[in-house]
């Protein structure tokens, strides 16, 4: 998708309206996403076919559901959960993801949980399950395979989907039967205990175990294969949680895939996948080529979208954007 001058017009407009919402403190952060979800930013010959979809009782478990505009037969499922910090997040932040990868033909639910302090550790990680189960059971009648079901997820959210792959008792406990063909995490906490931070510890400080709340410690032969993903320049979860989880998967013999993009930072990880950022790293290209060497399209090819040109002038303004944006999170860990 290539910008036209109207919409390049427009995501200026919202842009600056965002970035005075920054100044404004962190209670105001939450609209630096808006501009990613402005109807051209985002990828084009694609559905929401679910908004607000219950999937358990509770104001929180709600998901939505995007699609390819068309489609020939039953498509592969993502599983979409988003970041946060484990207390904070809503799933239309992330608009511009489910419609990313709709338009390279899969069927993508974006799921809300309940979040900290309403809940703690392992409770966030049970609603995920309970809204893959939804997915499992009811996804067929969206368009989706559920015998191709894939997990992704950005920061706090690539630790729920990394979990969800990595301790079978969650998904045991909530009758997820269908296997997961994968699993990709970007700019994941995957190793960060001792719990240093007051966000950290206020989600998993009471876990009667902690080291078992870190999937470094849960890694079996049996794990998913996984595509792991990250900034090198990411000062909330720092590249080595991606090394040493990377480390363990192979010494364990499960498939991984590493990416570590050059100039990129925590927010970019996920805001990379969408339109509007895709010219600023391949992650989207990347994470979609480990779905299809996992079966996602075992009978037809992909679609394929066009990376954006970098919109002219606006590099500078947006780099200023995501730095507030980065600014309202706390490290995960050292």
């Amino acid at each position: 998708m290539t910008m036209t001058p109207m919409s390049r017009r427009a995501f200026t407009a919202l842009l600056s309206a965002a970035a005075l919402g920054a100044l404004a403190g962190p209670a105001q952060a939450i609209s630096l996403m808006d501009p990613f979800n402005l109807p051209p930013a985002m990828d084009p010959e694609t559905v929401q076919l679910g908004t607000g979809v219950a999937y358990a009782d509770g104001p929180r478990k709600k998901l939505d559901v995007y699609a390819p505009e068309t489609q020939i037969g039953a498509a592969p499922v993502v599983f979409f959960i988003y970041g946060g910090g484990w207390n904070r997040g809503q799933r239309s932040d992330y608009q511009f993801v489910g419609r990313a990868l709709a338009a390279r033909g899969f069927v993508v639910v974006v799921a809300d949980y309940r979040l900290v302090p309403e809940v703690r550790y392992p409770e966030f990680l049970e609603d995920c399950a309970q809204a893959l189960r939804w997915t499992q059971d009811n996804i067929a009648s969206y368009g989706g395979d559920p015998q191709r079901l894939f997990l992704a997820g950005h920061s706090a959210g690539a630790y729920n989907a990394v979990m969800l792959g990595l301790d079978p008792s969650f998904l045991r406990d909530y009758g997820v039967t269908v296997p997961i063909r994968g699993i990709a995490a970007l700019a994941g906490p995957f190793d960060f205990y001792p719990f240093e931070y007051g966000e950290v510890s206020a989600a998993f400080g009471s876990a009667p175990n902690p080291e078992g709340t870190q999937p470094v410690n849960l890694v079996t032969s049996d794990a998913p294969p996984m595509f792991l993903a990250t900034g090198m320049y990411d000062p909330i979860v720092r590249p080595r949680n991606t090394e040493t989880l990377a480390k363990k998967l192979t010494s364990s013999g499960v498939w991984v895939t590493t990416k570590y993009y050059e100039g990129i930072g925590h927010m970019e990880a996920v805001t990379s996948l969408g339109a509007m950022m895709r010219w600023r790293a391949p992650i989207l290209s990347d994470m979609v080529f480990f779905f299809e060497s996992f079966g996602a399209f075992p009978n037809q090819a992909p679609r394929r979208v066009a990376a954006p040109l970098e919109p002219a002038g606006q590099a500078g303004r947006m780099a200023d954007v995501l730095k507030r944006l980065e600014e309202t999170f706390e490290p995960v860990s050292n």
